[in-house]
């Protein structure tokens, strides 16, 4: 019996983050240290197989409480229904047919959840890369992206925008731009204008993520969503100046000019501090790296966070101290 399995990767926002939604800029990094797998094979009918993330059994109220509060109340089940519909409406609509045979589906996922690593969207990357395997029918790369955004966001309700997607189908690093000369429509969706940056040229970069306190993205873009579309004007700007710093990292890093990378990193945080509440658990993170001598910003929505470091003394010193405060540092692989 053949086994399918196909994954997709955590990310981080390297910078521009949170404009993907707004017509703005981004630069992101895929991080293979943390997976979504999904293995499929053929079975005499249609199987979705849980995972322990999907347990509904607990020893008490508050065992069940403080799953809640580590982890929300999604697991993956909902999310590999959505990306199955999704595939067929995709197919239905362009008059591909599909072969008759049924298949049994499970996933795990080695992400850290609730931290703004996009665990949710390389679940859905993976169960389309297998189901397009399967059924030996091929989206697009560019389409893809957006194929999953319109399942999470449409199907699920989750708001977000095309960066995480984008980072999962390519993978490597890559500079996004969804202004609205850049946006096209292709095969039906709306996509962004994408370009490769060779991962060698990066400088040494950590991700520190928390092991308490998580927060979901629909939380954060919920909030930010309504004062965009109401046209606050801080908010308005901001999304231009986070795309204007993306461009200066692009330009740095195609330059070979790394040493002006802390700064700007440094400057989208504290742009988004500047029109956002957020957690201070969040805040003491991004404080607490900087007094180690790195650069730091959010890597998503909150919960993880992405810099530069100036050496390895530094490296250390910034681990030590991210884990007095619960949280986990790693140097992410980013090929």
């Amino acid at each position: 019996m053949e086994i399918i399995r196909r994954c997709a990767f955590a990310r981080a926002g390297l910078i521009g983050n949170p404009s993907d939604g707004y017509n703005g800029k981004t630069m992101t990094v895929a991080v293979k240290n943390f997976w979504a797998q999904i293995a499929l094979y053929e079975w005499d009918r249609l199987e979705i197989v849980p995972s322990p993330l999907d347990e509904s059994r607990f020893s008490s109220v508050y065992a069940l409480a403080e799953d809640v509060r580590l982890h929300g109340y999604y697991g993956g089940i909902r999310l590999i229904k959505a990306a199955i519909n999704g595939f067929v409406s995709y197919c239905t609509e362009r008059g591909l047919k599909l072969h008759d045979r049924n298949f049994s589906i499970r996933y795990e996922t080695t992400i850290p959840r609730q931290v703004g690593m996009a665990g949710s969207s390389a679940i859905v990357v993976a169960a389309l890369r297998a189901l397009m395997d399967f059924y030996e029918i091929q989206v697009p790369q560019r389409v893809l992206p957006s194929l999953v955004l319109s399942i999470e966001r449409d199907q699920l309700g989750i708001p977000a925008g095309l960066q995480d997607r984008v980072a999962q189908v390519y993978e490597g690093c890559v500079f996004m731009d969804f202004s609205k000369e850049a946006m096209t429509t292709e095969n039906g969706f709306v996509c962004g204008r994408y370009e490769t940056i060779d991962t060698a040229l990066l400088p040494p970069l950590y991700i520190a993520y928390s092991t308490e306190y998580g927060e979901p993205t629909e939380i954060f873009h919920n909030r930010l969503r309504f004062r965009y579309d109401q046209g606050e004007p801080a908010v308005v700007a901001a999304m231009q100046q986070f795309a204007d710093l993306t461009e200066q990292v692009r330009n740095a890093i195609l330059s070979k000019q790394p040493e002006l990378l802390p700064a700007l990193l440094n400057a989208n945080f504290d742009l988004r501090r500047s029109i956002c509440r957020l957690p201070q658990e969040h805040v003491l993170m991004i404080e607490t790296a900087r007094s180690c001598g790195a650069s730091a910003k959010f890597a998503g929505s909150g919960g993880a966070i992405v810099g530069t470091y100036p050496d390895e003394a530094a490296f250390i010193r910034l681990k030590d101290a991210m884990k007095q405060i619960g949280c986990e540092t790693i140097k992410p692989v980013i090929e």
